[in-house]
């Protein structure tokens, strides 16, 4: 098996894409070699706990409407080429994720990780739930065959909160600066949401030997 590290963020548009990219791949390559650990990486460590307008949050990064507009286009095109449905408008606000990553903590231990980022995506661009609320999270977990109590019990406590802020900080001291970030094999650093066939690519070099 080849390690594949992701560093993405739930709320990050081009997280998004580069997980649809990246699964489509996985999907049109079964016997792929990749053992997929996702990573936590805020995309907004400085919001507060209860999270921001997301209106507020798009006119702070980009200004006025022009540039919102300027920088959805891209994502939305995107998404609609890969067959996602981004509902703009049920998001009322952009959350912190620090919580979303507890989960994904324990989703690491029991195998879940993927089926959780998946819930955790659908969530926040689809349905525009936040995604930093507890039960939300539990719901999640469920959906992902976790036991949602346990999680509700965990989340009602600091469990963790440590943990992820360590792994954060590490990330960042080994110069990951933006999401997505893909490390394949511990070596190879793949930045930014790729296309599938560069994933499919990269899949077969590795079962001919051609990737180091």
């Amino acid at each position: 098996m080849t390690t594949l590290d992701i560093f993405a963020d739930p709320t990050c548009p081009w997280c998004l894409i580069g997980k649809a990219e990246l699964d489509q791949a996985l999907e049109s390559r079964p016997e792929h070699p990749f053992s997929v650990t996702w990573h936590p990486f805020r995309l907004n460590p400085d919001l507060p706990e209860s999270g921001m307008n997301h209106v507020d949050y798009m006119k702070a990064r980009f200004k006025d409407e022009a540039g919102i507009i300027a920088a959805n286009e891209p994502v939305l095109r995107a998404a609609e080429r890969l067959g996602l449905w981004i509902n703009m408008a049920a998001i009322k606000r952009v959350p912190s994720t620090l919580n979303a990553f507890r989960l994904m903590h324990w989703a690491g231990i029991e195998g879940a990780q993927s089926r959780v980022m998946s819930g955790l995506m659908r969530a926040h661009w689809r349905e525009g739930k936040d995604i930093s609320a507890q039960q939300t999270l539990a719901e999640i977990a469920a959906g992902a065959g976790m036991d949602s109590q346990m999680v509700l019990r965990l989340l009602g406590t600091d469990a963790d909160i440590d943990e992820v802020l360590t792994r954060e900080a590490h990330a960042r001291e080994r110069g990951i600066r933006a999401v997505p970030t893909f490390i394949i094999g511990d070596a190879n650093v793949v930045s930014g949401a790729q296309p599938a066939d560069l994933w499919r690519q990269v899949i077969d070099e590795l079962a001919t030997g051609g990737t180091d």
